[in-house]
């Protein structure tokens, strides 16, 4: 088994230390257990973090793995980290690992309806930006449907993944009265959107609301008042963006009658599309 370098912080040193452990030239999946953290740090003369579970966190929503790991994908694959069950997890060799925001999509301007108070008090960038979405209907206006929130980090057990957490869920309901479940990833600040989280949201709404459609919805902040919206689906070849968004919460009076000229051609466009389909 290779060595660890040394000199990263305890966290990479940890998660570099057992997938070299375990790795077998050649693997696609690589097993190990939450237990293993402990032992590792020990066998490394370094202190093993309280929270286990951020080590796993860390890796899989916040901080690029170790280069030591990352060679070890073949060309166009990348490692993720997946729940295995109870305190199980793999480092499994994904296509697409994260979903970024385009650079050149157009903005749409919409008229912020946050209440003052609720912005004056927004503990973190997740927590603001749930917020938002709320308050200013954007799943709404996103999907085209007529959407509640259900309930927000909802926990619970997906069989064969462990414990899973989606930031909200939303129930529509459509002009036909068909339901639909959406679950929700919120990311703010430098945190990205894991293509592993989006295919929890879809394991999860298969078992818990197997009877609704369901429209996964990733959200990230661009900036304090650009906001991207992603709808994806689960294809063979995995995670793929169906459509996005980017809407900028502003005041009323920053729309102006040339923008909303704008929006209303496209608009119209989309409707002739839906007539001429």
């Amino acid at each position: 088994m290779a060595k660890p370098r040394k000199g990263n912080n305890r966290y990479i040193q940890i998660i570099e230390a057992l997938f070299l452990k375990h790795y077998i030239e050649g693997d696609s999946e690589v097993l190990f257990s939450r237990e293993e953290f402990v032992q590792m740090a020990e066998s490394l003369s370094i202190t093993a973090p309280k929270n286990l579970g951020d080590i796993v966190y860390s890796f899989r929503y916040r901080t690029e793995l170790p280069e030591s790991i990352k060679e070890k994908a073949p060309e166009g694959k990348h490692w993720v980290i997946l729940p295995h069950g109870r305190g199980q997890y793999r480092f499994s060799l994904v296509t697409v690992p994260k979903i970024i925001p385009s650079a050149i999509l157009a903005e749409i301007k919409i008229p912020e309806a946050t209440p003052g108070i609720i912005l004056m008090y927004s503990l973190d960038d997740e927590q603001a930006l749930l917020a938002k979405l709320r308050y200013n209907r954007l799943i709404d206006i996103f999907t085209g449907l007529t959407c509640y929130s259900l309930q927000n980090h909802l926990r619970t057990t997906v069989a064969n993944m462990g414990q899973v957490e989606t930031d909200e869920i939303y129930i529509g309901v459509d002009k036909k009265g068909a339901h639909y479940v959406m679950p929700v990833q919120a990311k703010g600040g430098t945190d990205k959107i894991g293509v592993v989280q989006v295919e929890q949201d879809i394991a999860m709404c298969a078992q818990k609301f197997p009877d609704l459609i369901c429209r996964p919805i990733a959200s990230q902040f661009i900036d304090n008042e650009l906001i991207a919206l992603f709808e994806v689906e689960l294809v063979p070849e995995g995670v793929r963006v169906l459509e996005e968004k980017h809407y900028r919460l502003v005041s009323p009076d920053e729309i102006t009658p040339e923008e909303l000229e704008i929006y209303k051609k496209r608009s119209a466009i989309d409707y002739r599309r839906v007539l001429d389909g």
